[in-house]
């Protein structure tokens, strides 16, 4: 995730502390990786650097005074010109799950029980999943479905696979 224009997009609701921005990121967008707060204060310097934000002033705390910080009109364009740019659609044309498989039968190995193993470890993580789905809210209920529906076509691959294995062992040699 682009975590500058994260937090570019957070600070379009209004100045914020880099400890706001943070709770703010996590609460939304880190509920499996939350920021470092080191994160957070590297980013916000980068921007400031590259004039996306400005400090809009300065709070005495507890520590250290507490900087504020604004999106700049700047920001706002790098965060609409993101937002109108299209992610890459994720191919995995030659990926580990493939290479393991045809490994396995280049070595004499049992395929069908690489597949077989993959599948029980998809199949914990969409039960994870699935509870999870049904104890959150409707943000967790969206993650949640992206990556269920990406394990389900994981799922229908290693059927797929499984199914061809004989055919696959002679193409490869095996």
């Amino acid at each position: 995730m682009a975590i500058g224009q994260t937090l570019l997009g957070l600070l379009e609701a209004g100045p914020r502390h880099g400890y706001e921005l943070k709770r703010a990121y996590d609460e939304r967008f880190g509920h499996d990786r939350p920021l470092h707060y080191g994160q957070v204060y590297a980013t916000l310097a980068r921007l400031l650097r590259n004039g996306l934000v400005t400090e809009s002033g300065v709070e005495p705390g507890g520590g250290p005074e507490r900087k504020s910080y604004a999106i700049t009109d700047a920001g706002i364009t790098d965060v609409e010109r993101w937002l109108a740019t299209p992610e890459k659609p994720e191919v995995y044309l030659q990926n580990t799950l493939y290479t393991k498989v045809v490994l396995a039968l280049l070595s004499g190995r049992d395929a069908a029980t690489v597949l077989d193993t993959q599948r029980a470890a998809h199949l914990k993580v969409m039960r994870e999943l699935t509870r999870r789905k049904a104890e959150g809210d409707l943000a967790d209920t969206l993650i949640c479905d992206h990556a269920l529906f990406h394990l389900e076509a994981d799922l229908r691959w290693l059927e797929l696979t499984a199914a061809r294995l004989d055919e696959l062992a002679k193409q490869v040699g095996a």
